[in-house]
Order: structure tokens, then C-alpha cells, then sequence
């Protein structure tokens, strides 16, 4: 057994004779893990003293929707491989049914098929076995109610025949009834948990998770009570490391809430991690150092509470220190999250070095489940709670609630007022793929020709005139294009900051190239952070999203592209039935020594990943150092001038500003770091977050070098105060008592330091896909500086042809006409509202702005347009010229008589450019969310811009950016957009 620092070989009884049941269950709803890697999960186990492991993904199609299903040759070799792996390891491989979805428990015909599958399954060697009757609807049909005096009658008896059945072999269940919350009325006064306390066999274990379905906190008091009812100790099947309700979180801190005086208390704990199988070293290894602690069950009885250090100690990191500190004189039998975190660290460290290839493009496990969201609402006690007039079934999709301006709703960027009236339309989501984890060594596979025999049902969606947007998950089959396949180097960071991958393509026996079929999100942007989706054992209740197969490809030949808007954020990594599938393997390079990995990154990745409710000490430094240099830049700045920069006050602000940049530099380091690991599952599994919260901590750092230039009014406070953030009152407090599931709280750490930007009404700004592949190059957004005009024109000039450079040569003293039309106002006007982004090549886009375009106007007509029209006179030799050309020297001399805006909504004008090189589609929209911060600071809400009408690619880049068409403003010729914010 591996053992950390201060953890002594157990003497704990309850692990000694076998009593103590710890390990893993996956259980979570989404892709299931693969073959190697639930191996590869086993010697973990062993290695860390865990002795279980509960093979139940609700998503892998035999074990839920299709449970009455015997399993194939192939699939049986699989199974039969992955119990001898468990056995040699000297693990319990409990396997798990989920048959409630539609069993008839009084059909004989239904139990013999479930004898029959069960009884499969052990002549492949399983001893120990899982009836899972969570997240169904508690109704029974009309033939059991003639048979069964309750549900749990029901259960009790179809559990307690097949454990005789079977041999009375190891034996869980899950009740529907699996946390107080669900108890009905409560705990004491449940008839269900009362029934199987009472009925059901002696020796069948019971799973229970506790307060919540993801607990805050698991007590001794709250145990016992459950125990008293149960009639035994219950399993804890701990949730604390789920993720599958949240497409923006994933959870690398420690086993915490749960202090080791529970073990005496338990029959076991079996945590239900992270989706994506390489996040969850932290989860198993911290809580394996936690199944080792309190020896005997004696403790410090100087702690003066049941919970342990483990609590009072975390929430001492509040103040934004790193929470590092962990007390010299912790007793050896003392479990302490932040040590485990370390020591887990140390050893996790290795495994990113380790050679391993990813199946591509990058994808998020976690199912997308379209769901209106639901608001939380300050209390009387102003604590925030979950009061609407709306109904939750218990497959967690409300109906749409009512909700008006003054109430508190800003969860994970649902920041505005979320009306639908009982007339909304309804649609038919697309169910999750059915996938196979038993087919395959290394991938899972999506089962295309099954049919699904569970009818999807319409759920209520935001009406078509709503603002919101709505993800729907959809099924595209992508075929790669057969010109752009480049081969690429995983492992080094080239020149062009490009960290490449090796495509790799098979070729089936006529030397075609085979296709990659996969599953993507056709939301508008992938906007998979502002649903409230279902929760973790709770994502599938209800027969109405039960697992189907995605669409068919098509047959034809042609490619089926990829729509511009299209991600795979929400969508499964799946390959088709086809075994000469095409994957991608990673180079065997060396990865160079500047970019490897250090247990510094590994600290700060796990600080900003942290727990459900809590974010780690790193992740409150940011949030709190931003709001700091926000709230207190005026105190150093006055009339757009710096104070005196010796004042005490002055130096604090830049001294924290430097450190905020240092931050942010440390982000940037661990996303190069992490993007050129040798183990490309395990970055494919961790990159999406890193990439999304590197963007965000960077737009932070921009808008605060913005902010030292000093250049807003005194009344700045007024007007970036911003809806509820992290600093609102009660905010913070209710996000960590765990009053509220975690999924109330959309988003995380990423969520709230975007609420921190005063951006308002800009959560579409947020919204973005991550790249299909890793890439370690860092775009740099910052304030426009003198020095910067040569290549913000060079920029201009390239983009200005709806996009495009003018393809018609321009004479050398003609070669900035067009970047003194466009941008040459506004970075010598405005350029304190201009910002540029850079990569390592240099400028590649701007974004320039005027606070108050009729101010703007009357300045060029006194400061810019004379020179322009001495510059440029009004010559017959410019009649070479494309048209283009023609309209921007006509436009100086015409410029008093133009039709312009003006528009009290939209009072300020912006322009915004990127070369066509940059595909990041997060850039413009990180790039746009600066400016328009910078604009709100200075107290104006709109924006417009004006085009051409035939620029059909500007139309659509702004349109993207959340700008939409003002037909009040219309000038003929052009088209006005705008956008408030």
C-alpha cells in the first residue's frame, strides 16, 4: 500500500476484516470510461489500499435503457477481461443493473429476464452485484399496484429474490429515496425508507448520499439517523467529485466535508467522480489517504466537532491566501485536505508524462440537457434559496418559471430576466448517443443501428422571440477534409505558438480514408454554461431523454461540414461501430525541459478546479485581487490623470496589479505546460477547462492594465457595479454552505470571475468552443499604444475589404488609405478606448471604440478630416483605383453631408478587425467584452457599427459578437447594428 507523509499503515478494523467497503462507482451519466482505463483504475486502487469498484455508467446502453439485453461474444470478452483485471488486483467488481426506468416488478417474465442477464454476468466470474433504482419516477403501473402495497414493496421484493437467487452474494442497492432531500416526508417518516429497512434482506447493503445529492458535508449525527432507519450502516455513494451536471466544472481538490470518525459509522464509500477519467487522481488518491486516517477510530479531542479539521481549515483560506498552510503538529491519524492535496500532487505529477495517445477531436463527456433556468431568490433570512412557483420533477427539467428583474439569478452567466408564458413551443431534444464501452480496448464506441425502444418526450424550451439561447444536442456525422490533413508534432511549441498533433488516418482495404463520426452541439456559440442542466444522478430520470442512437451518416460521398457556430463541447467522444476507425495518435517526442510540467501548475490547476463548494485558495486570490484593483482604481486615478504615484495607496494599487499579471502569467504557463504533456488523453480530458479559464484570467488582466491608464470618470463605481457576483451580499456564503445542489451555481470559478467583468448583458460573449485539437498559442489582448499604429493599420489594410484585403494595388503613398478611413480616427482621437491583440508574431486584430460618436464626429471634422483632405485631395489620377479606393477619398471630402447615427440607445461607435489567421473564435469575442467594459466604465450601455450592405462576412462577425440590426438607424447603403451591454 502506498502510503503519504503522517499516514501510517491502518489498523482500522473495519478495513482489516473487510467490513469497510472503499472505492470507486461509476455511476455518472455521460461517456463512460474505456476498458484500459477502468484497468488502469484497478492497479490504482490497489496501489492506494481501495479494495471496490461499481461498474454502473448510465449512458453505456445494457446497463439502463437496454438492461434486458444479454450481452455478445465480443462484449462478454470484455466484461470477462475487466473482472479478472479487478480480481488480480484483489478488487470487488460490483456490477450494477439499472432496470427501473421500465421493469414491471410483479412480471415473472420480467425477473427471470433479470435472473437471466445477472446470471450471465457471473458465469464471467462476477461474486458481487448492483440493483440501481435511482432517478425514476416513484409511480408503479397498474398490474404491480394489484401486487405490491408500495414501491418499496416492490423493490424489496424483486431485490431480495435475486440476492437468494443469485447465492447471496455481495450485494448493493440504491434506493429511490437516496439522500435526505429526496425523503419523503423525511428521513424518520419515510414509509419508502422505513419499508426497506425493514424487508429488505439483512446482508444487502444500501447506498446513500447523503444530505444532498452532492453533499456540503457528511456528519456523524446524519449518518446515524440515516443507520437508525435503514437498520444498517448505509454505503455513502459520494458525489463530491461528480461533474456530469456541468459542462464548465471539473473537481481536482481533495476528499474534504467528510471527517474519518465517519468510518467507524460506515459500511463503506464508493465516490462517483469526474466524467473524464484522467481528472480524477486527485478524487480517488486523496480519498484513499482519508480511508487510512483515524486509526481505530480514536481522534484529537481538542477538535471540539464532529466534521474535523478538514472543514475549519479550509474555510480559513477565505481571505485569498493559497490555503497552503497545513498545522506542523497534525496528529498522525488526523486527516488534513490540504496535505492530502499535496501529497496527491507529488504522485499525480508523473502520469502526465507518461506516453499515451487521445481519441479526437476534443470533446466534453458530460451529456447536454436542454433545461430552462431556474433563478435563485434571496430568502427572508437573505440567505439565497430555491422559491419559485415552478414544479421540479425528479428528473431535475422544470417548467419555466416567471421571473422578474428585481430577483437574483445571475447563475453561471443567467443574468437577465427569464420570461415564458405557458404558450412556449415545444420541442423534441436529441437523446445522447447509446454507447458501448465493452466493444473496445481504448475508445467507446456509439452504436448507430440500435433503435431506441424509449420515446423521446417534448420538454418546454424559451419561445423564438426570446434573447436566450437554448442548447439542443444534435447528432452530425463530420467526415475530415481529405486537403487539410497536415501531419504534426504534439510535443513542441513551434514558432507560430502552434502545439501540433499527429493525424494519423486509417485506410480501409480500398485505401479510402474512413470517416470520424461524432456527436456535436449545434448550439449558437456552445452555449453550454448558461442551462441549468440535470444533475448527477439525476440526468436521465425520466424514460424522456433515455439513451439513443445519434443520426446516421450519410451514405453519400460528399463531405457534411461542420456549421460555423456548431461545438462539440457538449457532445460525447464517440467513434462509430466501424473498427478500422481513425484516431489520433501522439508523437513519441521529447517534450522540451522549459515546457514540462511542474507541481506548481499542478497546484494552481487544482486551486482552480476546485471542489463543488469551494473554490481553492489560488481561485480566491483572483476573484478577490480583480474586485480589489476594480474597486479601488479610482482612488488612484483622477480626471484621467495618475495621482501622485509616491502616495502609499498608489504603489499598492500597481503592486497588485503587477501580481494580478504574474497570476495570469502562471495560467498561461500551466496551459503551454499542459498542452505539451506527453499524456495526450489526459490533456484531451483537461484541456477545454484550461483553455476557457486561461481566456477568461486573461481578459481580467487586460481590463486591468486598461484600468491603469486611468482614463474613466470618478463615477466609475456607479456604473460597473455589475449584477451578483461572488462580492454580492450572501452570494459567497450561500455557495458554500451547501444549502443548494451545485448546479445552482453554474459554472464555477470560470463563471464567477466573467460575472466579475462589468459586462452585464454579454453572457453570449462567453460563449465559445475550445479548439478540436490542443494548441498552446496565447493571444494577448491589451491597451492600444503609440507604437502599435504601424501594425494596427497593417491589420486594417488586410481586413478591409468586408474582411479581406482590397485585391486592387494601391500606389506606395496610397498603402494606409483605407486604416486612415476606418481606425485612423479612433487611435488618434480615442485611443484610450482602442485595445489590441497579439500573439507571439505580433498585432493580429483591434477593437477601437468612441464613447459618444457625436463628439467623435464634430473632433474629426475639426481634427482629422482637413489633414485627410490635404493628404488625399480630390484628383482624376484616383480614378485607377478600385472602387473601394474611390468611396474612402470621396468619404474625407464628403464626410460634413454623410448621413451618420444618432441613437440615444447606441450612443458609442466601435469598430473590430482580426486576421483571417486567427481561428480562435473566443479571441473577437474577449476582445469586444474589453472595449465594452471600458465603454461601461464610462457610463454608456449601447454600442453601434456601420458596414456596407453588401458585406455579408462583417454582417455575420459582429453578428456573432451579439450585435443584432437597428432598423430605427437605418442610413441607405449601409446596415446599422448595435448591441447594449
Amino acid at each position: 500500500m502506498a502510503e503519504g507523509p503522517n499516514l501510517p499503515n491502518s489498523d482500522n478494523l473495519n478495513t482489516k476484516n473487510g467490513n469497510f467497503i472503499c472505492g470507486v462507482i461509476e455511476g455518472f451519466y455521460g461517456r463512460p470510461w474505456t476498458t484500459e482505463q477502468r484497468k488502469d483504475l484497478f492497479q490504482k486502487l490497489k496501489k492506494w489500499g481501495l479494495d471496490s469498484y461499481v461498474y454502473a455508467p448510465k449512458d453505456d446502453y445494457k446497463h439502463r435503457a437496454y438492461w434486458r439485453e444479454l450481452y455478445t461474444v465480443e462484449e462478454a470478452e470484455h466484461l470477462t477481461g475487466l473482472i479478472t483485471a479487478a480480481k488480480d488486483n484483489n478488487i470487488t467488481f460490483y456490477y450494477a443493473l439499472s432496470p427501473g426506468l421500465d421493469i414491471t416488478y410483479s412480471s415473472s417474465k420480467e425477473i427471470t429476464t433479470l435472473k437471466r442477464k445477472l446470471e450471465q454476468v457471473a458465469q464471467f466470474g462476477c461474486s458481487a452485484f448492483a440493483l440501481l433504482f435511482d432517478d425514476i419516477e416513484p409511480e408503479m403501473s397498474e398490474a404491480d399496484k394489484e401486487i405490491f402495497q408500495s414501491f418499496a414493496h416492490a423493490q424489496v421484493s424483486i431485490t431480495n429474490e435475486i440476492y437468494q437467487h443469485l447465492g447471496q452474494p455481495k450485494f448493493l442497492v440504491c434506493p429511490t429515496q437516496y439522500c435526505e432531500s429526496r425523503a419523503m416526508p423525511n428521513i424518520t417518516n419515510s414509509e419508502y425508507l422505513n419499508t426497506l429497512g425493514s424487508k429488505l434482506a439483512q446482508e444487502i447493503d444500501i447506498m446513500w448520499t447523503g444530505q444532498k445529492v452532492v453533499s456540503r458535508t457528511l456528519t456523524v449525527d446524519s449518518i446515524q439517523k440515516i443507520t437508525d432507519v435503514l437498520r444498517r450502516p448505509p454505503v455513502i455513494w459520494d458525489n463530491i467529485h461528480a461533474n456530469d451536471y456541468d459542462q464548465k466544472r471539473v473537481f481536482l481538490g481533495p476528499y474534504s466535508g467528510r471527517t474519518p470518525d465517519l468510518i467507524p459509522k460506515l459500511r463503506g464509500v464508493l465516490t462517483n467522480p469526474n466524467c473524464e477519467y484522467g481528472a480524477n487522481f486527485i478524487a480517488i488518491n486523496t480519498l484513499a489517504q482519508w480511508s487510512r486516517c483515524n486509526v481505530n477510530g480514536q481522534r484529537d479531542l481538542t477538535l471540539n466537532d464532529t466534521v474535523s479539521a478538514d472543514i475549519k481549515l479550509e474555510t480559513e483560506t477565505e481571505d485569498g491566501l493559497s490555503g497552503e498552510d497545513v498545522p506542523a503538529t497534525l496528529s498522525p491519524n488526523m486527516y488534513h485536505p490540504r496535505l492530502a492535496l499535496r501529497n496527491a500532487i507529488k504522485e499525480w505529477l508523473p502520469e502526465f508524462a507518461r506516453h499515451k495517445s487521445a481519441w479526437g477531436p476534443i470533446a466534453k463527456p458530460q451529456p447536454a440537457v436542454t433545461v430552462v433556468p431556474v433563478p435563485i431568490i434571496p430568502s427572508i433570512n437573505t440567505c439565497m434559496s430555491l422559491t419559485t412557483t415552478t414544479t421540479t420533477t425528479s428528473g431535475g427539467i422544470a417548467t419555466a418559471p416567471v421571473v422578474n428583474t428585481t430577483q437574483l439569478q445571475a447563475l453561471a452567466e443567467v443574468c437577465s430576466t427569464v420570461t415564458v408564458t405557458g404558450n412556449e413551443s415545444l420541442v423534441t431534444p436529441v437523446p445522447t448517443p447509446v454507447m458501448n464501452s465493452l466493444v473496445s480496448e481504448t475508445k467507446v464506441v456509439c452504436n448507430e443501428s440500435i433503435p431506441n425502444p424509449i420515446t423521446p418526450v417534448p420538454i418546454p424550451i424559451l419561445p423564438a422571440n426570446s434573447t436566450k439561447s437554448i442548447t439542443i444536442l444534435n447528432g452530425t456525422c463530420i467526415k475530415l477534409d481529405k486537403g487539410k490533413l497536415v501531419e504534426k508534432d504534439n510535443n513542441k511549441c513551434e514558432q507560430n505558438g502552434d502545439c501540433k498533433e499527429e493525424d494519423l488516418i486509417t485506410k480501409n482495404e480500398n485505401g479510402q480514408k474512413d470517416e470520424i463520426s461524432m456527436n456535436t452541439d449545434t448550439s449558437t456559440e456552445g452555449n453550454d454554461s448558461s442551462l441549468s442542466p440535470s444533475e448527477p444522478m439525476d440526468c436521465n430520470s425520466t424514460p424522456n431523454v433515455s439513451p439513443s442512437h445519434v443520426n446516421k451518416c450519410s451514405s453519400s460521398n460528399e463531405d457534411v461540414a461542420m456549421i460555423e457556430t456548431s461545438t462539440s463541447s457538449g457532445s460525447m467522444q464517440i467513434e462509430s461501430n466501424d473498427p478500422t476507425n481513425n484516431h489520433i495518435m501522439n508523437a513519441e517526442n521529447e517534450t522540451k525541459k522549459e515546457c514540462e510540467l511542474t507541481v506548481e501548475d499542478l497546484s494552481l490547476l487544482c486551486d482552480l478546479f476546485y471542489l463543488p463548494f469551494e473554490h481553492g485558495g489560488q481561485g480566491l486570490q483572483l476573484l478577490q485581487e480583480f474586485n480589489w484593483l476594480k474597486s479601488n482604481a479610482p482612488l488612484v486615478m483622477s480626471s484621467g490623470q495618475l495621482k501622485d504615484k509616491a502616495k502609499p495607496e498608489v504603489q499598492e494599487w500597481f503592486a497588485r496589479a503587477e501580481k494580478m499579471n504574474e497570476m495570469s502569467e502562471a495560467v498561461n504557463r500551466l496551459f503551454q505546460h499542459l498542452a505539451t504533456c506527453n499524456n495526450r488523453e489526459l490533456l484531451y480530458d483537461l484541456y477545454s477547462y484550461v483553455w476557457d479559464i486561461r481566456g477568461v484570467i486573461s481578459l481580467l488582466n487586460s481590463y486591468i492594465k486598461w484600468l491603469a491608464g486611468g482614463q474613466f470618470p470618478a463615477s466609475m463605481p456607479s456604473y460597473t457595479q455589475g449584477n451578483y457576483t461572488w462580492f454580492s451580499k450572501g452570494w459567497k456564503e450561500t455557495f458554500m454552505s451547501g444549502e443548494q445542489e451545485p448546479w445552482v451555481f453554474r459554472g464555477g470559478l470560470t463563471a464567477d470571475l466573467q460575472r466579475l467583468i462589468p459586462v452585464d448583458s454579454g453572457n453570449d460573449l462567453f460563449m465559445y468552443k475550445a479548439p478540436d485539437v490542443p494548441t498552446c498559442r496565447v493571444y494577448t489582448i491589451r491597451p492600444y499604444l503609440p507604437q502599435d499604429e504601424a501594425q494596427v493599420y497593417d491589420v486594417c489594410n488586410r481586413t478591409c475589404k468586408d474582411g479581406l484585403e482590397d485585391s486592387h494595388p494601391y500606389p506606395e503613398d496610397l498603402k494606409d488609405l483605407q486604416a486612415y478611413r476606418i481606425v485612423g480616427p479612433y487611435v488618434t482621437l480615442h485611443p484610450e478606448f482602442c485595445m489590441v491583440v497579439e500573439d507571439e508574431t505580433g498585432v493580429v486584430g483591434y477593437a477601437c471604440a468612441a464613447p459618444d460618436y457625436k463628439k467623435f464626429r464634430i473632433k474629426q471634422e475639426i481634427a482629422w478630416i482637413p489633414e485627410m483632405c490635404l493628404k488625399f485631395p480630390q484628383s482624376d489620377s484616383y480614378k485607377e483605383l478600385s472602387k473601394l479606393a474611390q468611396e474612402s477619398v470621396s468619404h474625407f471630402h464628403n464626410f460634413k453631408d454623410e448621413i451618420h447615427v444618432s441613437s440615444s440607445t447606441h450612443p458609442s461607435s466601435m469598430i473590430c478587425s482580426l486576421l483571417p489567421s486567427v481561428l480562435d473564435q473566443s479571441v473577437s469575442k474577449r476582445l469586444v467584452t474589453c472595449v465594452l467594459a471600458a465603454l461601461r466604465a464610462n457610463g454608456s450601455f449601447g454600442v453601434h457599427v456601420v458596414m456596407n450592405t453588401m458585406d455579408s462576412y462583417t454582417h455575420a462577425f459582429y453578428g456573432k459578437l451579439g450585435f443584432v440590426e437597428n432598423t430605427h438607424d437605418a442610413i441607405k447603403g449601409k446596415i446599422v447594428m448595435g448591441r447594449t451591454f
